[in-house]
This record gives structure tokens, C-alpha cells and sequence, in this order.
């Protein structure tokens, strides 16, 4: 009786300590101790089946511890298959080659004798295998005894109870994850919608560029934004700054091509008072302006070399100092930066710094070009016409069939800058209340070249919408600039953008072709 009680409190004390375990390691190696502890063997190992059922890993073992469930070079996948024990007498002697099984043996002192079980759950499937260590003979003795089995069926439903435990917390971090998507998908979803007000356009290109302005204003990474000159690039800026949380600071715009060199470091950091002859009260540049809020930098890739190394040491660290300050200012802003120019040409030309490219194009974004996307066009047309009338208070109804196909000829080297002024000009051409007309559209005076080939009389007609005919100028120096204005945009055009080009073959300097292109506001999108 006496004998009888001692196991059945040892039973008790075993089973409590089991119960304690919090996770899977740790009740097996709590198993293995009890197995050493109570009955007498030199060392036991626990291999767990992973959820395939193809492999058995042993945690306790460093290297070598996994053993192919398939594999019958080691005793462990005969006791899976048979879903028994097994004796294995003098292991050095037998024929396992197995480098699992040989560490194994190693690490257990090179016992004479192993005895290998199978664990099983209460509904027989397999969780794991048992192993072990001692002297022959004294296997059947062991598992004979009620307490063994008793210990070896609380480690099964402990066990089985935290894969289950495991798996639910699995399933509920899946299911949390693909609501979270879910909402992230829905709230992208509505956002883009309402983008698409200002980025307008059904097709795939435009919904994905929706998508990701939404998920850039989500992050506080660089954005630099590229594409054609005239392909909406401000507005996508705005975009990021609209649905930001920066959305109610202020969006500071510089176009770095539009201002001289040797003033844009004075816009950018600003100056105290005396920095400079002139300076007779202190500034604060456009980075103290925008703290809080958005730094747009247009054109970046006219950004002058010596000022793109001070731009990079601003980004890294949000502090520079004014002219003439002695000590360094802060500004929390988040940037956003576009260019129609190809960075990694200039980069290969030795025009823009490399590390300056990788700290802008943190989050890249490409707009692409209108005339890979001609389901955008009739779209944006009626879009176009609506704002017109909304200014104007008249127009024509909207844009007929045979306009929409005809525009769809053309190749819109300009975009959606382009785009527009032929609709607008359009809608000066067309009756209030009827539809625009392939003839109102007048592309065939869109490009300098077509100007220069015009037959005799022909300078009744306009040389691109906004510039009057000859019988219609009573303002020589507004037709002047119309003009001038015109062969800028002609020329751009025919560069594709490149204002390097198009400047040299004006014969102009590059600055004073940026200052024009501002002045005329034939640059004011981008």
C-alpha cells in the first residue's frame, strides 16, 4: 500500500510539472528530465513530426536533426510505419550509416541499447517519437509500468492540446491578416477613387498610379515621380500630399529649373539679415516653410550639382542652415520630387549625383506617357470640357465620336498638358451647346513644322491655339508673347521636353528659356 501511494504522489507531482509547461519545447524538455529522473535511463530524446508528416526534427540537437520520414537507413521511420516500439541492441555494431542518427548516438553516450517509440495523440496520429537510452533488458520493465504510461499519455494530450492551441493562434493571425488586407484593399480602393477628380482616366495604367499615390502618402519615403514632360506630375504630387498625414500642413512647390542657380540656394535655405548686400531683413527659404507639411521639387534633374550635395546632406539629416546663420535650423518635411529628365543619363554624364537618386527614389513612381493609354482620351476630353464651362459659364456639350477617334491619331507628344489646350481651343471653336468636331480641334497647325509648310494665306490661321490670326491682333505685344509662347511649346515638343535642347536650338540660354517657359505659363503642369 505504502508502495502504492509513493507512485500515485509522484504521479501527481509529475503530471502537475507537466501541466505547467507553457509551450511545446518546453514540456518536452520537461518529459525528458521526468523519463532520466524517475525511471532511470542514461538519456531520452523526443523528435517531433512536423505538420507534412514527412520529417522528424529533434530541437535538442544542433546539426544532423532532421531525419526523412521515407528514409530507412535509421530506425525512426520503421517505428513511424509500424506505429510500434523497437529495441535496438548494440547500435554501434548494426548497419546505420545515418549522419542524424550516428550524432544522435554520439550525443547519447554510444549507449548500448536504444528503445524507440512512437507518441501518438488520442486519435492514434502520430505527433512525434520517443528514444530512449540505456542498457538491454530493461525496456519491458519500464514500459510496463502504469506510471510510464501515465506519464507518456499526459505528454500526448499536453501536447496534442498545444498544436492545437498553435494552429488556432495560426488561424486567427491568418484570418487578421487577410481582413487587415482586406480593409487595406477597400481603403485604397475608396481613396483612389477619390483621386480620380484630379488623375483622371479609366485605364489600368491610371488606376495603378491611383493605387500607388494611396500607398505613398501612407509612408513617410521619398517620392520621386517620373515621367514625360505634360503628363500630370504635380498633380500626382498633390495627390501624396492630399491624402497624407502631413494633408493639412503646407505643399511648398519648387521648380528648380524655373529659378537661376545663383538664387535658388537662397530660396531653398533662406538668409538672415545682412547675408548679403540687399539682405536688409532675414528670410526664411522654402525647407522652413514647408516643416510639417510637403517639399515639392520640380525638375529635380535641373538641379545644379553643387547644390544636389547639400540637398543630400538636408534629406539625411532635416537640418541646414540659412545664409549667413551661424546655427542650423530643423524642418520636418516629407519629399517629393519629379523630373522629365532620364537620372540614370545624368548620371552616367556625371549631371546628378547617384546617392541624391537613391535618397529621392525611395518609393519611385512613373506616370505613364497619354498615348499608352488611349482609353483615357474621350475621358479626359469631357473632363477637360467640364472645367471649361465651369470657368466660362458656357461651352459646347461634350466631344463626338469622330473627334475622339481622330485625337486618337495623334501621338500627343505634350500629354496631358497638350491635351488640353487642344480642347480648349476647341471649345472656343464650337457652338455652345453642340459637340466638338474633328474640325474644331485643329491639329493640323499643332507643330512648328506644319506652320512652316503652310500654303499663301494661310496666316489667317492661328499657329497653335491661344495665338490669333493676323486679322485678329488689336495687341501687338499680347500676340508677341502668344507667339513666342507657342514656339516654345512647339519646340519643347520636338525635344520631347529636353529645355536643354530646345533652349540651344533657340539659341537661348537655358535659364532664360526656363524664365519664359514660367513667365507664358507653358510649363505650370507637369
Amino acid at each position: 500500500m505504502g508502495r502504492m501511494q509513493m507512485e500515485l504522489h509522484t504521479g501527481i507531482e509529475l503530471a502537475l510539472e507537466l501541466v505547467q509547461q507553457v509551450d511545446r519545447p518546453a514540456l518536452l524538455r520537461c518529459a525528458q528530465s521526468q523519463l532520466r529522473r524517475v525511471f532511470g535511463v542514461e538519456q531520452s530524446w523526443f523528435l517531433e513530426l512536423d505538420l507534412s508528416g514527412r520529417t522528424l526534427h529533434c530541437p535538442a540537437l544542433a546539426e544532423d536533426s532532421e531525419f526523412d520520414c521515407s528514409d530507412f537507413s535509421h530506425p525512426f521511420a520503421h517505428v513511424l510505419r509500424q506505429k510500434a516500439a523497437r529495441e535496438v541492441s548494440r547500435p554501434a555494431s548494426c548497419r546505420l550509416d545515418h549522419p542524424g542518427f550516428q550524432a544522435l548516438f554520439e550525443r547519447s553516450g554510444q549507449p548500448e541499447s536504444l528503445w524507440i517509440a512512437p507518441v501518438l495523440a488520442s486519435d492514434q496520429r502520430v505527433l512525434g517519437v520517443l528514444v530512449l537510452c540505456g542498457h538491454p533488458g530493461i525496456w519491458q520493465t519500464v514500459a510496463e509500468q502504469p506510471l510510464f504510461q501515465g506519464l507518456l499519455t499526459l505528454l500526448a494530450h499536453q501536447w496534442s492540446g498545444q498544436l492545437r492551441s498553435n494552429d488556432q493562434r495560426w488561424q486567427r493571425r491568418m484570418l487578421k491578416r487577410s481582413l487587415d488586407n482586406l480593409h487595406d484593399a477597400e481603403s485604397i480602393r475608396h481613396r483612389s477613387e477619390a483621386l480620380a477628380d484630379t488623375l483622371v482616366g479609366p485605364s489600368r495604367g491610371m488606376a495603378d498610379l491611383r493605387a500607388q499615390v494611396v500607398r505613398a502618402a501612407g509612408s513617410q519615403l521619398s517620392v520621386l515621380v517620373q515621367g514625360e514632360t505634360g503628363c500630370g506630375k504635380d498633380l500626382v504630387a498633390r495627390g501624396i500630399h492630399r491624402f497624407s498625414g502631413r494633408a493639412t500642413g503646407p505643399f511648398v512647390v519648387v521648380n528648380c529649373a524655373a529659378i537661376p542657380d545663383s538664387l535658388l540656394e537662397n530660396e531653398l535655405f533662406g538668409h538672415t539679415r545682412g547675408a548679403f548686400s540687399g539682405a536688409d531683413r532675414a528670410k526664411d527659404g522654402l525647407l522652413a516653410q514647408a516643416d510639417g507639411g510637403t517639399l515639392f521639387l520640380d525638375e529635380i534633374g535641373d538641379m545644379p550639382l553643387a547644390l544636389q550635395s547639400k540637398l543630400l546632406r538636408v534629406l539625411e539629416t532635416r537640418s541646414f542652415r540659412p545664409l549667413g546663420a551661424q546655427q542650423e535650423q530643423r524642418s520636418d518635411f516629407r519629399l517629393v520630387a519629379a523630373t522629365h529628365q532620364p537620372l540614370q543619363s545624368r548620371i552616367q554624364e556625371g549631371l546628378f549625383r547617384r546617392d541624391l537618386f537613391y535618397r529621392l527614389s525611395q518609393f519611385p513612381v512613373r506616370v505613364v506617357p497619354l498615348r499608352d493609354r488611349p482609353e483615357d482620351l474621350e475621358v479626359l476630353c469631357r473632363h477637360f470640357i467640364r472645367e471649361y464651362k465651369d470657368r466660362e459659364g458656357v461651352g459646347p456639350l461634350g466631344i463626338s465620336s469622330q473627334a475622339v477617334s481622330f485625337l486618337a491619331g495623334y501621338g500627343f507628344p505634350g500629354n496631358v498638358r497638350e491635351l488640353r489646350n487642344i480642347v480648349e481651343f476647341a471649345c472656343l471653336q464650337t457652338p455652345v451647346g453642340d459637340d466638338i468636331q474633328p474640325e474644331d480641334l485643329r491639329l493640323d497647325v499643332l507643330t512648328l513644322d506644319s506652320c512652316a509648310t503652310e500654303p499663301a494665306g494661310a496666316d489667317a490661321q492661328p499657329l497653335q491655339p491661344g495665338v490669333p490670326s493676323t486679322h485678329e491682333i488689336s495687341d501687338l505685344r499680347s500676340a508677341a508673347q502668344a507667339f513666342e509662347a507657342a514656339v516654345i511649346s512647339a519646340r519643347l515638343r520636338q525635344f520631347h521636353g529636353n529645355r536643354a535642347l530646345a533652349a540651344e536650338s533657340l539659341g537661348l540660354p537655358k535659364r532664360t528659356l526656363a524664365h519664359k517657359c514660367q513667365k507664358f505659363n507653358v510649363s505650370e503642369a507637369t
